[in-house]
C-alpha cells in the first residue's frame, strides 16, 4: 500500500503553441476576387494544402468520432468531405484514452454500433497500411453477487439472436482466461470473445489515411469561428483561414461541443467529467504469461483492468460524492489551449476501487504505478451519445457526447455515413437520437445527471431501470402534484408519469427485479379497474403539435401512410421512411379544415417533429406547425363507467350514438374547454382529454369527484401497457395518397416477407417477457419477442415476436427464454381480448341475428 500512496504522479503534458496555426497580417481593402486569392494563398502557407471553399460535407472535430465520420462519407463516394480541426488530430479525449473495445452493450441497439466497430477496426491496418494496435484478448464481466449473476442471464437472454457470441461461463473458464485472478468472490462471468483494446492515436491515423485516400480534406489547426445557416440550408462555415460552403455540417467536436452547438443557438447537454486510469510498471508474473490476459470487468466493485504490455493498467468510477465534473467548462468554456493536457491525478479519489483491484487482482499490491492519467471524457445527462440531425435548424447534424468514443467511434461513423448518404438511419437507435432533450434539460439537470450516470456505470441494470437525480425538471403535468405522493413515478422525456399508485398495505416504492415485483399485484388491481370500473391516467407527456395551412393536407397525404381523418375524426397513421421501415406512429385528428393535432410518444416529440419539418423544408409547403406538447395537458379516463363519469360534467351527449369512436368534439368539462377525444390505449371505452396545463387539476378534481359512485381511481402506464397487449392492436388506413415509402411497401408486398410479428402465450412463473427475449424452436434461435407483459384478465404472459413464416401459424409451439431458462410458448389468435368498440359491434350483430 505505502508503493500505492508514495507514487510520483506523472503527467503527459504536450505544448501546443507550436502547431497553432498563425494568422496572416490585415489585407488592405483589395477586390472581393483579390482578397479571395489572398486568403487562398494564406491558408495553404499555414495548412500545406489548398483551401477549399465549398463541402458536400464539414466535420468539425478531428477526434476518432470525427475522423471515422469523414473515413466512412468519402468511402461510400461523397465528393467534398472535408474535416476540420481546432488543433491536431486526437487533441481532446482521444489521445489520453484507455481505447477498450467491447462487442457488449446492455442497449439492443447499440450492441450493432460495437460490432460494426470492431469489425472495421479488424480490417483498418490491411487497408490503409496504419497499424492500429488492435489487441482481442477477449473479456469478462465478473460476478461476485447472485444478482450480478441473473443480470448475466438477463443479458445473455437478450443477446442470443444477435450475431455477437457471447457466453455466461463459470470459475474454471475465468481462472483460465485470467490466471492471476482471485477466485474467492467469483461466482460466473459473461465473457465476449473478440473484445480487447486499441491504440487510440493508431487507430484515429489509420482512420485518417483512410479518408484521405478515398478523397476528404483534413485539415489541422482550423478552428471554427462562426457558424452562418443560409437561406437554401447551407452553411457558411468561417475559419481564420476562409469561409466554406457546406450542404451539412457535423458536429463532432468532444468537449468543445457545447462552443460549436452555442454558434448557432443551441445549449448541447454534454458535460466534460474526470476520469482517471493506472498504468503499472512490468509485473514479472504478467510477463511470464504465454498469452494476453482477457480483459476484466469488475462490477460490484466498479472499475475496468487490462494488459498494458508487461504491466496492468486500470480505470475506476468513482461514486457520486466522489467523482468530479468540470462543469467551469459549461459556465466559462474550454480553456482556448487545451487539447492535449490533462487534469492533476488524485489518487485519493480511487482509492477505495484500488483497494478492491488489489483483492481480486493479488500482483498489483507490489506493483510500481509509473503513470495516472486524468483526462476529460464528455457525457451527456444519460451516458449515451447524442448522434443524428438536429431539430430547429436544417442540415445540422451532431456525434457528440460520447462517454465511450473509442468502441462508439467506427459503428457511428458507418451509422451516421449510411443515414447521409441514403436519407434514412439503417436502423433504429432513437435512444441516442439529439432530439431526446429539450429546453427542460437545463445546466442543474445535467450535471446531476451526468454525476449519477457516471457513479452509477456499473450498477445492476435491472428491467424499467428508474434513475431519480435532478428530478422533477421543469416538465410537470398540471395534475403532478396532487399525485406524485400517490403512487410510482416514471421518467419519460423530462416529465413524471405515474406508473402505478399505492394503497393501503401495498410495498411501496422502486424496488426493481428481474423477475416479479413489489408492483405486480397493484397492477393486476389497476387492470381489473379499468375493465371492470373506470380509471383515469395522466398522458400529459405525449408529443403534440398543431399543423395548419394552405398546405397542411398535402403535406400529411405525404407524410403517412394513411388517410387524412375528416373534420372532428381521428385516426392512427404511420410515417415509413423511403425504403417502407416504419419511422413513427402517430394520432392524427382534423380539428377543423386544413388544422391537424399530431400526437406522439412521449421519446419521439423532437424526434418526429425534426422529420416533419424536413419533409416541409424539401417541399416547400405553405404550413404553420406549433409545439403544444409542455402546453396542452392530456388526462385520459377509461372503463365500462367512463361515460357516466363524464355526462355528469357536460351537457354533450356522451352516448354511443352522440360520441362514436374515434370522433372528437370540442367540449364543456366542469366548466373547461376540452378537446376530447373518442380512443382508449387500454382498449376499454373512453377519452383522452386535451386541456390546458392551467385547467388541469380542477377536471382531474371533478372527474374523481363525479366518478366516486362509480368506482374511479387512478392506474398508471405499467397497466396501460398490460391492457394493450392483451388487445393486440393492429390496424391500417385504407389505399392513402403517394406518400413516402409506398414504392417500397409494395416491392415489399410483391416479394414476400420472410418473418412475421407473431402474438404469443408464454407458459412463465414469476417473471414474464418484457421484450427483446431470444426465441428458440428445436435448439436453435428463431427469432425474438419484440413487447411482452402479464395479462391480468386471462393470468398468462403475452408477447409479441418475430418468427419464420413457417413457424408463425397458430398453435406453433417455441420457447422464450427468460433469464437463463427456457419456458414453453405457443401462437395463439390475436386479439386475446376484443376492445370495446369491437365487443360493442359484435354485441350489437349478435342482438340483430336474435
Amino acid at each position: 500500500m505505502a508503493r500505492i500512496l508514495n507514487l510520483i504522479r506523472v503527467q503527459l503534458r504536450r505544448d501546443l503553441a507550436s502547431c497553432r496555426g498563425v494568422a496572416g497580417q490585415p489585407l488592405r481593402t483589395i477586390s472581393c476576387t483579390s482578397r479571395k486569392q489572398a486568403e487562398e494563398s494564406d491558408a495553404s502557407s499555414v495548412l500545406g494544402k489548398r483551401w477549399k471553399d465549398t463541402a458536400e460535407t464539414v466535420i468539425i472535430g478531428g477526434g476518432c468520432v470525427g475522423v471515422s465520420m469523414a473515413y466512412h462519407l468519402a468511402k461510400a463516394g461523397m465528393k467534398d468531405v472535408v474535416l476540420l480541426e481546432k488543433t491536431e488530430l486526437t487533441a481532446g479525449s482521444t489521445w489520453h484514452a484507455a481505447g477498450l473495445t467491447t462487442y457488449y452493450h446492455p442497449g439492443i441497439n447499440l450492441k450493432k454500433i460495437h460490432y460494426d466497430s470492431i469489425k472495421l477496426y479488424e480490417t483498418l491496418e490491411a487497408e490503409t497500411g496504419q497499424a492500429v494496435g488492435l489487441h482481442q484478448p477477449g473479456s469478462i464481466r465478473i460476478a461476485s453477487t447472485p444478482i450480478r449473476v441473473d443480470e448475466m442471464k438477463y443479458q445473455m437472454t437478450r443477446t442470443h439472436w444477435h450475431v455477437t457470441e457471447q457466453y455466461l461461463i463459470g470459475p474454471e473458464k475465468i481462472q483460465e482466461l485470467f490466471p492471476l485472478l482471485n477466485m474467492d468472490k467469483v461466482l460466473a462471468g459473461l465473457y465476449t470473445p473478440g473484445d480487447g483494446h486499441i491504440d487510440p492515436y493508431s487507430l484515429t491515423m489509420a482512420l485518417a489515411a483512410g479518408a484521405r485516400m478515398y478523397g476528404a480534406q483534413i485539415y489541422n489547426n482550423a478552428p471554427v469561428t462562426i457558424l452562418k445557416p443560409t437561406s437554401d440550408g447551407k452553411w457558411d462555415v468561417q475559419t481564420s483561414h476562409g469561409t466554406i460552403r457546406a450542404n451539412r455540417i457535423v458536429n463532432t467536436a468532444g468537449f468543445w461541443a457545447r462552443e460549436v452547438g452555442k454558434m448557432i443557438g443551441f445549449e448541447h447537454p454534454t458535460i466534460p467529467v474526470h476520469h482517471q486510469y493506472v498504468v503499472t510498471a512490468t509485473i514479472p508474473e504478467v510477463k511470464a504469461l504465454k498469452k494476453e490476459l482477457a480483459v476484466i470487468r469488475d462490477l460490484e466493485a466498479s472499475y475496468y483492468l487490462r494488459q498494458e504490455r508487461d504491466g496492468l493498467l486500470f480505470g475506476p468510477y468513482e461514486k457520486m460524492e466522489k467523482m468530479v465534473l468540470q462543469d467551469s467548462w459549461v459556465r466559462d468554456g474550454v480553456p482556448p489551449g487545451f487539447g492535449k493536457e490533462l487534469f492533476e491525478s488524485d489518487l485519493d479519489r480511487i482509492m477505495e476501487h484500488v483497494e478492491k483491484a488489489m483483492e481480486m487482482v493479488p500482483v498489483l499490491k507490489k506493483a510500481d504505478i509509473i503513470n495516472i492519467v486524468s483526462g476529460p471524457i464528455t457525457y451527456t445527462p444519460d451516458l449515451l451519445p447524442m448522434v443524428g440531425p438536429h431539430c430547429g435548424v436544417r442540415n445540422y447534424w451532431t456525434a457528440i457526447g460520447f462517454g465511450y468514443g473509442i468502441i462508439h467511434a467506427g459503428g457511428i461513423g458507418k451509422f451516421l455515413s449510411e443515414w447521409i448518404m441514403n436519407g434514412e438511419p439503417p436502423y433504429d437507435l432513437i435512444e441516442c437520437d439529439p432530439n431526446r432533450y429539450g429546453k427542460w434539460t437545463d445546466v442543474p439537470f445535467m450535471c446531476a445527471k451526468a454525476r449519477e450516470s457516471y457513479g452509477f456505470n456499473n450498477v445492476v441494470g435491472y428491467p424499467k431501470e428508474e434513475r431519480f437525480a435532478g428530478r422533477p425538471t421543469c416538465r410537470t403535468s398540471g395534475v403532478y402534484e396532487l399525485l406524485k405522493d400517490k403512487g410510482s413515478m416514471g421518467f419519460h422525456a423530462g416529465w413524471e408519469q405515474p406508473h402505478w399508485f399505492y394503497k393501503p398495505g401495498d410495498d411501496i416504492g422502486y424496488k426493481p427485479s428481474f423477475q416479479r415485483t413489489n408492483w405486480f399485484g397493484p397492477v393486476g388491481r389497476e387492470c381489473k379497474l379499468v375493465m371492470e370500473k373506470v380509471g383515469v391516467i395522466d398522458l400529459t407527456p405525449f408529443g403534440k403539435f398543431i399543423v395548419k395551412g394552405k398546405d397542411s393536407h398535402k403535406l400529411l397525404d405525404r407524410l403517412f401512410a394513411n388517410t387524412m381523418p375528416k373534420v372532428g375524426m381521428t385516426n392512427i397513421s404511420h410515417m415509413l421512411t423511403p425504403s417502407g421501415k416504419v419511422y413513427a406512429e402517430v394520432t392524427i385528428t382534423q380539428l377543423a379544415l386544413g388544422e391537424f393535432l399530431l400526437v406522439t410518444g412521449s421519446g419521439s416529440e423532437l424526434h418526429d417533429l425534426r422529420w416533419i419539418e424536413t419533409e416541409v423544408a424539401q417541399g416547400g409547403y405553405d404550413v404553420d406547425i406549433t409545439n403544444v406538447t409542455e402546453d396542452i395537458g392530456v388526462l385520459g379516463i377509461a372503463g365500462p363507467n367512463s361515460r357516466k363519469v363524464l355526462q355528469k360534467l357536460t351537457n354533450e351527449d356522451m352516448s354511443e350514438a352522440g360520441f362514436k369512436f374515434l370522433h372528437c368534439k370540442s367540449i364543456q368539462l366542469a366548466g373547461k374547454p376540452v378537446r376530447a377525444i373518442r380512443i382508449s390505449y387500454t382498449g376499454e371505452l373512453g377519452w383522452e382529454l386535451y386541456i390546458d396545463q392551467k385547467d388541469m387539476a380542477a377536471v382531474y378534481l371533478a372527474m374523481v369527484e363525479a366518478g366516486k359512485d362509480e368506482g374511479i381511481d387512478n392506474f398508471g402506464t405499467y397497466a396501460m401497457a398490460s391492457l394493450r397487449l392483451e388487445k393486440g392492436f393492429r390496424g391500417w388506413g385504407a389505399e392513402p395518397a403517394d406518400f413516402i415509402g409506398k414504392a417500397a411497401l409494395q416491392e415489399i408486398k410483391a416479394k414476400g416477407l420472410k418473418r412475421k410479428l407473431s402474438y404469443i402465450a408464454v407458459n412463465t412463473d414469476d417473471i414474464d417477457p418484457e421484450g427483446n427475449e431470444t426465441v428458440w424452436y428445436n435448439g436453435k434461435v428463431v427469432g425474438n419477442t419484440t413487447s411482452g407483459a402479464y395479462s391480468y384478465s386471462s393470468q398468462q404472459s403475452l408477447a409479441f415476436a418475430y418468427l419464420p413464416l413457417e413457424l408463425s401459424t397458430l398453435g406453433q409451439k417455441v420457447e422464450v427464454e427468460l433469464l437463463g431458462k427456457k419456458y414453453p410458448a405457443n401462437i395463439i389468435q390475436e386479439p386475446l381480448i376484443h376492445t370495446e368498440p369491437t365487443r360493442t359491434r359484435l354485441q350489437k350483430k349478435a342482438q340483430s341475428k336474435a
